[in-house]
């Protein structure tokens, strides 16, 4: 026992030894993540390659042989890989706001830490901060594997011109929060009304006399929370970090696997990754059986349709437009010829992005 006790030094030494190696191997990498920046530059080419990426992701779990966690193995390389990427152009991106809400989790997890990242009041406002380029990018909420569509975000994609650049998926995880941690003191539960309606039967059960107050956002509950001893928020674990606040219960959603679904927004859609996804905006002709001509086109062409959503046209009693997922890139020759078919019989076409698609392996 004495024995190995004194190899404890010597395998700290060790460990310090390897951490030292690591330190200047992620400089190095630094440097030369810079000079591919610097030749991007020289020769116009995008700063952010999908597919390289891709590849590097592959690479190292096959060299890995499982041997080190996995998930962890790719949390840890995303943040390496996206902050050397930051260090070409530090990425600005807008997110509804306040701060620690889920969106703001999400762009954590897309983009790393590294990233600028600037609170939105709106979903509308994260739109305008891309379109006028006033930041790079924005990230926003678009469905939930529980409640559905989040309409506002759809409803965007008509009035701002913009272009899905990514996507990411966020297991939500709600926690009831407040100052002191004592679920007694809560006289008014506040949060946006999705975590509302996603915990509606364990607030029913547990705090049925006491009312609910929907407000735009998660992070605008917490704030509620931290200055209003009887207020509690349904809210991210960020959010407890950032105001301040004690869990008063963890877990409060009523189905498990709630998973919500978010887009990166920018300007430029990225070259293919090899495993894309294909976004569309379309408005029907006029005349019986539009829709199937749709779908017909999409069978014939064998592309995956993977997601349908029908949206009102704000003005036009009884219009309506299409929002279209397909599995795919526009480069694709399928998707290429499935979209110029599609141009044919529609009134009105806009092609959203094509973006590589989330890996719900690592969206935990």
């Amino acid at each position: 026992m004495n024995e190995k006790k004194d190899n404890i030094p010597a395998i700290r030494h060790e460990i310090d030894s390897i951490d030292n190696q690591i330190l200047e191997l992620l400089k190095k990498r630094l440097s030369c993540a810079k000079q591919v920046g610097l030749l991007k530059n020289e020769g116009n080419r995008a700063k952010w390659d999908p597919l390289r990426e891709r590849e590097i992701y592959d690479r190292l779990l096959k060299e890995n042989n499982d041997v080190f966690p996995t998930d962890a193995l790719k949390s840890i390389f995303h943040e390496i890989i996206t902050t050397c990427r930051l260090s070409q152009k530090k990425a600005e991106v807008a997110f509804l706001g306040p701060e620690a809400t889920f969106s703001h989790l999400a762009g954590v997890k897309y983009f790393g830490h590294s990233a600028e990242y600037k609170a939105a009041d709106t979903i509308d406002d994260v739109f305008a901060e891309v379109e006028k380029g006033r930041t790079s990018y924005g990230i926003v909420p678009v469905e939930n594997s529980i409640e559905g569509a989040v309409f506002s975000t759809l409803d965007c994609f008509m009035n701002y011109k913009v272009q899905i650049c990514g996507e990411v998926r966020l297991e939500i995880s709600h926690n009831l929060v407040c100052r002191s941690g004592d679920i007694q003191d809560i006289q008014t539960v506040a949060s946006h009304a999705q975590p509302l309606a996603q915990c509606r039967e364990w607030l029913r059960r547990h705090l049925p006399s006491v009312p609910t107050l929907p407000v735009f956002s998660t992070g605008a509950a917490a704030q509620m929370a931290a200055n209003n001893p009887n207020i509690g928020a349904i809210a991210s674990s960020l959010a407890i970090k950032t105001y301040e606040l004690q869990v008063v219960v963890k877990g409060i959603e009523d189905y498990r696997g709630n998973t919500t679904r978010f887009l990166v927004i920018g300007k430029k859609s990225p070259d293919p990754s090899g495993r894309d996804r294909t976004s569309l905006l379309i408005g029907l002709m006029d005349r019986p059986g539009a829709l199937n001509e749709i779908l017909t086109v999409l069978s014939e062409e064998d592309i995956n349709l993977a997601k349908i959503e029908s949206r009102p046209i704000k003005g036009k009693q009884w219009k309506y437009l299409f929002f279209l997922d397909m599995m795919g890139h526009i480069r694709d020759d399928k998707i290429d010829r499935g979209c110029q078919r599609l141009k044919q019989l529609c009134s009105y076409f806009e092609w959203l992005g094509s973006y590589p698609q989330a890996d719900s392996s690592t969206d935990s």
